[in-house]
C-alpha cells in the first residue's frame, strides 16, 4: 500500500537490454507523475534477465534481478508484464504464462506478433486481460493506436511507411553522397544504426513483420508475416538511386497495405517516389507511416522509429493506460479481425515499374521493347533513350499493372536479342498511375 491507503500496480519487466533498462529507468525517475496519470503507485517489482552480472545502462534497485522469468511471470501479485526481449521463444511462453496467471502484457515484440498474434490475443480474451503493442512499430512514434482508437470510426484504406530506420539510412545516405550499398552499410554499422548481421533490417524482414501489425489493424484482417510480399534493399546500386534522381524521385524501402477490392494487399520493397512525397524528405534513421482514410483523408505520423528511449516512451503510455484500466476493472479493445479479408497475391497487386535496359543502338530497338510490352497488356508512361556508341539504354516507366504481368515483360525483356542487360528493376510509387 501507499501513503494514501492506494494499493501499488505491480510491475514485472522481461528483458533489460537497451529498451528495457530506459524502461526501469523511466519507472524510477517518472515514479511520481506516474501516480499521479494511473491513479495510483506503480511499483517495478522485478527484471528478468540472462545473466545477473551482464553490464547494463541503468542500476537496477537491488533484490529486483532475476534469471527466473517463468518464476516472475506466474506470480498471483503481478499486475503487468513489460516484454522487450524479443523472438519468439522464450517471450511466448512467457507471455501466456502472464495472461493466464491474470497479468496484463505491454510488449514490443513485433516479430512474435506477426508471427502468431492471434494466439496472444486469443489468450488476453480468454483471461479478460489486455495486451497492448504500441512500441512494435515505429518506436515512439504513436501509429497503432490511432489506427485501432482514433480511426475506429473511419475506414483506413492505405497505410504506406519507412518503418525501418537502418535502411532508410542507408539509403539516405546512397542519394545525398553517391555512395553504393556495402559503403553505406558500413556507415551504417560504424554509427551503430545498423547490427553486424544486418539481415533482418536489409533484406526486409523487420519491416514485413510491422506491416503485417499495421495490415491487420488497419483492415481489421489476420494478417502474418508470411502473407506480406517481401523484398530488401541489398540488391539497390548507385546506378538505381542516380536514375531515380534523374526523374526526381528517391529511392525508400516502402511497407505498403492497400485494400484492393474486399482484398488486403501487404507488401514491402524498394521503390521510387516523386521528392515531392512527403514520405521523400523522410531523412536519416526517421520513421514515418503515411494513412490514408475515407473520412479524415491523409495523415501522416513521423519520428524517430528505434533506440532504447523512444521505444520505452511507447512502452510507458501502454503501460500506463493499461494500469488504468486494472484500477478501472476494464481492459481495452481486443483483437479486431470481424473483416476477414484474404490476402491478394503479389502478382495480382498493380504496381509501376522502372526497368533501365542496355539495347544495340539501331533501328527498331524502341519498337520491339514497346511491343514487349504490349504483349502483356502493360501500358508504357514514359521512355528515355541514351546512346552509348554501338549500345543504347533505354529507361522505361509503365503505367499501373497487375505485378505479375510486369514481371513477366521483365522476363521477355531478358530473352531478347536486342537486349544485352536489364540493368535495373525497381517498382515505382507515389505518382500519378
Amino acid at each position: 500500500m501507499s501513503d494514501d491507503g492506494k494499493r501499488a500496480l505491480r510491475v514485472a519487466v522481461l528483458g533489460c537490454g537497451s529498451v528495457g533498462s530506459q524502461v526501469v529507468r523511466l519507472l524510477s525517475e517518472q515514479r511520481d507523475d506516474l501516480a499521479a496519470r494511473v491513479g495510483a503507485p506503480v511499483e517495478l517489482v522485478g527484471v528478468a534477465v540472462r545473466r545477473l552480472d551482464a553490464p547494463r545502462d541503468v542500476e537496477v534497485p537491488e533484490g529486483l534481478l532475476t534469471t527466473d522469468a517463468a518464476g516472475l511471470v506466474a506470480r498471483d501479485d503481478v499486475d503487468v508484464v513489460v516484454e522487450v526481449i524479443g523472438g519468439i521463444e522464450p517471450a511466448r511462453g512467457l507471455i501466456l504464462s502472464a495472461l493466464e496467471n491474470g497479468a496484463s502484457v505491454v510488449t514490443a515484440n513485433k516479430a512474435l506478433l506477426a508471427e502468431d498474434g492471434p494466439t496472444l490475443f486469443e489468450a488476453a480474451a480468454k483471461a479478460e486481460r489486455d495486451l497492448y503493442y504500441e512500441a512494435a512499430v515505429a518506436g515512439a512514434i504513436p501509429i497503432l493506436r490511432p489506427l485501432r482508437e482514433s480511426l475506429a470510426g473511419d475506414k483506413v484504406t492505405r497505410v504506406l511507411g519507412i518503418v525501418n530506420g537502418t535502411t532508410n539510412f542507408i539509403l539516405d545516405k546512397m542519394d545525398t553522397s553517391g555512395a553504393g550499398f556495402s559503403e553505406a552499410l558500413q556507415e551504417a554499422q560504424d554509427l551503430g544504426y545498423a547490427e553486424a548481421d544486418p539481415t533482418a533490417d536489409v533484406e526486409g524482414f523487420d519491416a514485413a513483420a510491422k506491416a503485417a501489425i499495421l495490415a491487420s489493424l488497419a483492415f481489421h484482417s489476420r494478417v502474418t508475416a508470411s502473407d506480406v510480399h517481401r523484398e530488401g534493399i541489398s540488391e539497390v546500386t548507385a546506378a538505381d538511386v542516380a536514375s531515380a534522381r534523374d526523374m526526381g524521385s528517391v529511392v525508400k524501402l516502402l511497407a505498403i497495405c492497400e485494400l484492393r477490392g474486399d482484398q488486403v494487399a501487404a507488401r514491402v520493397h524498394p521503390a521510387m517516389i516523386p521528392r515531392s512525397h512527403p514520405l521523400a524528405s523522410v531523412r536519416e534513421a526517421y520513421n514515418a507511416v503515411f494513412v490514408e482514410s475515407e473520412a479524415a483523408g491523409q495523415l501522416m505520423f513521423y519520428g524517430p522509429g528505434a533506440g532504447g528511449a523512444p521505444t520505452a516512451s511507447a512502452v510507458l503510455g501502454d503501460l500506463v493506460t493499461v494500469a488504468r484500466n486494472r484500477i478501472a476493472g476494464t481492459r481495452g479493445a481486443g483483437e479486431s479481425a470481424y473483416a476477414d479479408r484474404a490476402v491478394q497475391p503479389m502478382g495480382e497487386t498493380r504496381t509501376r515499374y522502372h526497368v533501365a535496359i542496355d539495347v544495340d543502338d539501331r533501328a527498331g530497338v524502341l519498337a520491339a521493347v514497346a511491343n514487349a510490352f504490349a504483349d502483356h497488356d502493360v501500358s508504357i508512361q514514359t521512355v528515355r533513350q541514351e546512346g552509348r556508341g554501338a549500345d543504347a539504354q533505354l529507361v522505361v516507366v509503365s503505367h499501373a499493372a497487375p505485378d505479375a504481368a510486369l514481371s513477366a515483360t521483365v522476363a521477355q525483356l531478358r530473352q531478347m536479342d536486342i537486349v544485352r542487360e536489364v540493368t535495373s528493376v525497381m517498382r515505382v510509387e507515389g505518382g500519378d498511375e
